[in-house]
């Protein structure tokens, strides 16, 4: 069962230039952070988005939480339509939909103790008397893997390891359904990023949650995920299982990201340095024609710049946007080898 589901959305955002711009109308373009995109996220999955930055992965976070607002499309959660809610029936939205931050210190308060950071969330939707609230937040502490001594530190005493446990243990607070990981692990070393995933996993079995995880590191992704996202621009052009992405990548650019991986062989340098990301991510606000990713591919042909692909499903519960798969079922990287 689809516990969330995206049916086209778009969110753009307009470039305003003066003092005055809703007088004197002076627009200076429309940035397409998202555009046109479908997925769904079912009950239990760990689902990854991957894709470089500024192709629209936080604008995507944030317009699940409705804190910006779409130009198009639905977001059903729970077979609720969200853009369709009162102002009560967010609010009960946002006690079963959390957000892990990108900068776990930055989103603490710095005047505010730990223990009532976590207890925040609960003070809001709950009506527990100041010894429930201090039980509560021992026990999400202990949850995360933290002696709940942390709870009388403020957040500038706390490594970046500690805070992000601490965010996520306030996340934790009101027993959400979907908890969204926007790269949880930035800035972290190799150890303490491994502690954190291995605490996520844990916690989501123990309270059966839904994650959606997004996050620049591959590895992560692989090791995490149980499906997986590739954003390009704004677009979809790659979605399947995390097996199929990784084994049997088929759009250019998702195995030009996989060629950062070490595990991911080619049968020559000369395919080495064809599948290899060149250049740089075109301009949202005018993105080029047809296939956005065709200014940076070896393999475009004249309709790659005349049309935009859609996504097609290649094999079950994989889906591409390119027209190369359209030709066969020949995987892109045999084809280079060739």
């Amino acid at each position: 069962m689809a516990l969330l589901e995206l049916k086209n959305l778009r969110v753009y955002y307009e470039l305003q230039q003066g003092r005055f711009p809703k007088v004197f109308g002076d627009n200076q373009g429309v940035v397409k952070a998202i555009d046109d995109v479908s997925f769904e996220v079912r009950e239990g999955q760990i689902f990854g988005i991957v894709g470089e930055t500024g192709c629209g992965k936080t604008t995507l976070c944030k317009s699940l939480l409705l804190l910006v607002k779409p130009r198009g499309g639905r977001i059903v959660f729970n077979q609720k339509d969200l853009l369709g809610l009162h102002r009560k029936e967010v609010r009960q939205f946002r006690r079963e939909v959390q957000m892990i931050p990108q900068d776990p210190v930055g989103s603490l308060n710095p005047k505010m103790r730990i223990k009532d950071a976590i207890a925040e969330p609960l003070r809001a939707y709950s009506d527990m008397n100041s010894i429930g609230l201090d039980g509560k937040v021992d026990e999400l502490l202990r949850t995360v893997d933290l002696s709940p001594e942390f709870k009388e530190k403020y957040p500038f005493q706390l490594s970046g390891g500690e805070a992000r446990r601490v965010t996520v243990a306030r996340s934790l607070a009101l027993r959400p359904r979907l908890i969204i990981c926007d790269e949880p692990t930035s800035g972290l070393d190799v150890s303490v990023s491994a502690k954190i995933i291995n605490v996520m996993k844990a916690i989501r079995e123990e309270f059966n949650l839904t994650y959606i995880w997004v996050s620049h590191n591959l590895h992560e992704i692989n090791y995490i995920s149980n499906r997986v996202l590739v954003m390009y621009l704004g677009k979809i052009v790659e979605i399947g299982k995390t097996s199929a992405i990784f084994e049997r990548p088929r759009h250019p650019y998702t195995q030009g990201l996989l060629m950062a991986l070490s595990k991911f062989g080619c049968a020559s340098r000369d395919t080495e340095r064809k599948l290899y990301l060149r250049g740089e991510v075109p301009s949202p606000i005018n993105p080029p024609g047809g296939c956005r990713f065709h200014g940076r591919c070896d393999h475009k042909k004249s309709i790659c710049m005349e049309a935009e692909p859609k996504l097609i499903e290649i094999e079950k519960n994989h889906e591409v946007a390119c027209w190369l798969t359209r030709e066969d079922s020949m995987p892109i990287e045999k084809k280079v080898q060739k």
